[in-house]
């Protein structure tokens, strides 16, 4: 799920080797990372938990929530929907989580919240894979502000002492809270981000000008339970069950590559179009390159420095401008792939050992 225990070092090449694997099994197969458009708040919202009508019934839901790993395996026992706007102040995330039985058990800040029934934002402003925000809050409103200067798989710590100053969230829960005897509808949360302390990882502009993209993905952790002596506990020998919006292709969340894509807008909504990234066809190749690379170090205990020693060499895109090159240091390694958009804009776009990615125009 998070991995964020320190494990073996075979244990890891397994786990990085199968994530090369899931890449190639999920490429042909699932979709590309969803989209949703963000539009500015047309009243103010009151943040209480509830959703209510005047705050947010003309914005759109999202997608219901798929499992992490995607097609791979069934659908979620219970739905889970989020909305999304905006003012000058914040940004709001609204989720509605279909739950019979709405429990939780911890009420300590910053506490592991993932151990208990959760939902979990993650926030990455500028799509390059690093400096991104999570947050993760249970139905008691209990809360976890992380700051991951770069996923867990390479070499990422997050920063727990991080905090959101100015942050508002609410909870509000359709049935009763820890009562096994009764069964009940769901939950709802609202969460308000303030875009001062967004700014600070955004390296761009806040809030976000008409037509900005930000890397954002939802999760949701569910644990399946019994009712022992009239309290909710959790079944002994299972695994956590992982709910998201955009799929991951594994059972991680710190995948940024694959989260989804939120376009936001000022116009009245409904009226704005999506516009796909359209870089996105290289960025996902650049990253089927590094993954072959993790696998590859693996193996051999150095980089390739070449496609042909990745088996990639039929690898390409009609997009690309020229050979991609690979360049190696014995810890260190830099994919460049130079590119034409449709739009006959030249940018040289990078990949590094640890999955940062950027463009240079």
């Amino acid at each position: 799920m998070k991995h964020k225990q320190i494990m073996p070092i075979g244990l890891v090449v397994i786990i990085l080797v199968g994530m090369a694997d899931a890449v190639r099994k999920t490429a042909a197969e699932e979709p590309g990372p969803r989209s949703y458009v963000c539009y500015r708040a047309t009243n103010p919202v009151l943040v209480d938990g509830k959703l209510g009508d005047r705050e947010w019934g003309k914005v759109k839901w999202t997608d219901a929530f798929v499992d992490i790993e995607g097609k791979l395996r069934e659908s979620p026992r219970f739905e889970t929907r989020v909305k999304m706007q905006w003012d000058d102040q914040y940004f709001y995330v609204g989720a509605w989580m279909e739950e019979p039985h709405v429990w939780a058990t911890l009420t300590r800040h910053d506490a592991v919240i993932f151990h208990d029934n959760d939902f979990e934002v993650f926030i990455d402003p500028d799509g390059d894979n690093h400096e991104y925000y999570e947050f993760e809050i249970n139905a008691l409103n209990t809360g976890w502000d992380l700051l991951l200067p770069k996923p867990y798989k390479d070499g990422g710590n997050a920063l727990n002492n991080w905090e959101i100053p100015g942050l508002k969230t609410a909870v509000h829960i359709s049935g009763t809270l820890n009562e096994p005897g009764d069964s009940d509808q769901g939950w709802s949360v609202e969460m308000a981000f303030p875009w001062k302390v967004l700014a600070e990882l955004a390296h761009r502009k806040t809030p976000p000008k008409e037509g900005d993209q930000w890397r954002i993905n939802f999760s949701r952790v569910e644990w399946k339970h019994e009712i022992v002596e009239g309290k909710y506990r959790k079944k002994d020998g299972l695994r956590e069950d992982n709910w998201v919006w955009s799929p991951q292709g594994v059972i991680n969340m710190h995948r940024p590559e694959t989260w989804g894509f939120v376009q936001f807008s000022s116009l009245e909504p409904g009226k704005a179009r999506y516009k796909p990234d359209r870089a996105q066809p290289i960025r996902m190749l650049l990253h089927r390159i590094y993954y072959a690379q993790k696998g590859f170090r693996s193996h051999h205990d150095h980089w390739a420095s070449s496609l042909k020693e990745l088996e990639l060499s039929g690898l390409s895109h009609p997009m690309l401008k020229g050979p991609i090159k690979i360049e190696t240091t014995d810890h260190l390694f830099q994919v460049t792939a130079k590119i034409e958009l449709p739009n006959g804009r030249v940018q040289t776009w990078h990949i590094g050992q640890d999955a940062h990615v950027w463009a240079q125009n």
